[in-house]
C-alpha cells in the first residue's frame, strides 16, 4: 500500500490501485482522466479537496458506483485515516482491492452499508 497517495476525490483507493506506479492521483495535476472527471471538476469547483468533505449526499460521476461511494461514505462518518487504516488492514490480510481484470474483495457489494463493515471488519 502506498498510504502517501491517500484516497482520490471520488473516494478510490489511490494508495491501493495497481496503476500507481504511473499516475500520481488525482490531486497531481497530471491525471490522465482530469479533462473529464466530474468529481475532480465539482469538487475543485466547490473548493473542496475530496467529495467525502461536501455535505451534499451526491451519486455524481465515480460516485454512482458503489465501491467509490461507499468509501466516501465511510470517509464522511469515520474520517480519512480510518479509511486508510482499514485498508491497509485488510491488504495484509490478502483482501485485494482490484486489478486489470481481477475483481477486488471490494468489488462484491450491492448494499453500502454491507460494504461498509467489510471495509471496518474485512468480513463478509
Amino acid at each position: 500500500m502506498k498510504r502517501e497517495l491517500g484516497i482520490a476525490r471520488c473516494g478510490l483507493a489511490c494508495c491501493l490501485c495497481s496503476e500507481n506506479e504511473h499516475c500520481r492521483g488525482c490531486n497531481s495535476g497530471d491525471c490522465p482522466d482530469k479533462q473529464w472527471c466530474e468529481n475532480r471538476s465539482c469538487s475543485l469547483e466547490m473548493g473542496l479537496e475530496h467529495c467525502f468533505s461536501c455535505k451534499v449526499d451526491c451519486k455524481k460521476g465515480l460516485l454512482s458506483k458503489i465501491k467509490p461511494y461507499g468509501f466516501t461514505v465511510f470517509a464522511k462518518r469515520y474520517g480519512v485515516e480510518a479509511l486508510l487504516d482499514c485498508l491497509e488492514r485488510n491488504e495484509k490480510k490478502g483482501i485485494l482491492y482490484h486489478r486489470q481484470g481481477i475483481l477486488g474483495g471490494y468489488d462484491d457489494f450491492d448494499d453500502v452499508e454491507a460494504l461498509i463493515a467489510f471495509i471496518q471488519t474485512g468480513e463478509h
